[in-house]
């Protein structure tokens, strides 16, 4: 859907909040291949995760000092793509040896696979590749 505007707009990053700050720290770096990098120096626990240089995944420790705001609307998970089979295999390979579950399906129509993981409660992580 094209609204007429060339929007110069990006999306930056995503912030997970999460009481799991390590498990998911290590999963996104584990897993996914990002990189734990410099943050400024906030007054509450968080990593942020680089990829190609940029922050693209904010952590954010979940405790009193920081509550979450109202819970009327969230965001349900964050999707990567994978961009070659090769790579996708690597990616079920990591997956296997960590003994993290995950969930296969695929998607009507144009047959993409897609792999969702939920690393720690409360996360959920989409993995989409083309069809084979």
């Amino acid at each position: 859907m094209t609204h007429g505007y060339n929007s110069d707009m990006k999306l930056d990053h995503a912030t997970v909040v999460t009481p799991e700050l390590t498990a998911v720290k290590e999963f996104f770096c584990q897993i996914v291949g990002l990189s734990d990098g410099e943050r400024p120096p906030f007054a509450f626990d968080g990593h942020w995760l680089y990829h190609d240089g940029k922050a693209v995944i904010h952590l954010i420790k979940a405790n009193a000092d920081h509550p979450p705001s109202k819970q009327s609307s969230r965001i349900d998970h964050i999707a990567f793509r994978v961009e070659s089979n090769a790579a996708w295999q690597q990616l079920m390979a990591r997956l296997q040896a960590a003994k993290i579950d995950f969930r296969a399906g695929e998607i009507p129509t144009t047959g993409e696979r897609q792999l969702f993981v939920v690393p720690v409660t409360g996360v959920m992580i989409e993995f989409v590749t083309a069809a084979v």
